[in-house]
């Protein structure tokens, strides 16, 4: 019986590997295809993605949303350490796992392929696809091997998050990790990459770019983000599809909430008057929902309001895995604005 289970798990891997290479070959027959091979977020991708996620769910017992966020999540990685975290050119997958920690820190041969070998020199490569080969290249048998040691300790609850704890420890991965699995665990796909501008189209405010000058309370510091300068009370939207990480007062930003989305970036709403009444930590937005209002709070002791005029200040910051880095959004605004415009023109025409 035992032999029977292995004969299918491993006829099931290799009809799979073959129609998912033969999908990546097609997509290599043009320039234009081979552009789009890369890890991006095209709608090709997206189908292959679903593919490759409900193949390791099966061979895993993890839901194809637990696969998702991690590879979620090595992907915002790879994409910020490009140089430390190199990805083939036409990976599919995020999953980056250092040769040494593959083949074995004590393996003489760093590029072995060969499972047995690997694991008596204490490597985690492990064959996903039923080929007898454990490739690193393979994004397969990368996410496989990945998904099979978190798996080690359950796949629901406090186990899952104990097997994220136990291959990465870093509480900020596990904590991202969990917050991608009730993303994607709310909508049911992964399609999410909806972005709209944080004030109604509607509404009238301004706006330019003010990253970089200097703040006069506080003491030395500059400014990290946007102020879109509005009346108060307009409300605040949810840029992107996200999960709720902070809502409360900050002494700097007043009544603020933070939200996290699915490329590992934090977005910081500041100064508001007051929140969404049913808005709570932990609870997953989408793009466009209301989170509060534009008010003039901050620069003191909680409900401090009235030292500026009202506006709302927009920041994103990018995890880097230990640190955040607050960058310049106001090119991501104006990217969002043109596009909704196009959108509601094209609606209304």
């Amino acid at each position: 019986m035992l032999q029977w289970l292995r004969w299918r798990r491993n006829r099931h891997t290799k009809l799979w590997a073959l129609a998912v290479a033969g999908c990546i070959a097609a997509s290599t027959l043009s320039p234009a295809a081979t552009a789009q091979a890369a890890p991006s977020d095209s709608e090709t991708d997206y189908r292959k993605l679903q593919e490759l996620y409900d193949h390791i769910s099966v061979l895993t017992g993890l839901t194809w949303q637990s696969v998702a966020a991690i590879d979620r999540y090595e992907r915002t990685l790879s994409r910020t350490h490009p140089k430390t975290r190199p990805l083939g050119e036409h990976s599919l997958s995020g999953i980056y796992v250092s040769p040494e920690r593959w083949a074995g820190y004590l393996n003489p041969d760093s590029a072995d392929t060969n499972p047995d070998s690997i694991r008596v020199f204490g490597g985690i490569g492990l064959d996903g696809t039923g080929d007898n080969r454990a490739e690193r290249e393979n994004d397969v048998d990368r996410l496989y091997t990945v998904a099979h040691h978190i798996r080690t300790y359950g796949s629901a609850g406090d186990d899952f998050a104990i097997g994220l704890w136990e291959y990465y420890q870093n509480t900020r991965a596990v904590q991202r990790i969990l917050q991608f699995n009730k993303i994607y665990s709310t909508f049911g796909k992964l399609d999410l990459s909806r972005h709209v501008f944080p004030l109604p189209h509607n509404s009238i405010y301004a706006y330019r770019s003010t990253w970089g000058n200097s703040r006069g309370w506080g003491g030395v510091r500059i400014h990290e983000g946007t102020d879109i300068f509005a009346r108060y009370g307009v409300p605040v939207r949810s840029t992107s599809f996200g999960i709720v990480e902070v809502k409360g007062w900050n002494p700097f930003g007043g009544w603020r909430v933070g939200i996290r989305d699915l490329d590992n970036l934090y977005h910081y709403y500041a100064h508001l008057n007051g929140f969404e009444k049913n808005l709570k930590i932990g609870e997953v937005v989408t793009p466009g929902q209301i989170i509060g209002w534009v008010g003039n709070s901050g620069y003191g002791r909680p409900g401090t309001q009235g030292k500026f005029p009202p506006h709302l200040h927009y920041g994103v910051y990018r995890d880097r895995g230990l640190v955040e880095w607050a960058f310049d959004p106001y090119p991501m605004l104006r990217r969002w604005e043109r596009a909704e415009q196009r959108s509601l023109r094209v609606h209304k025409d």
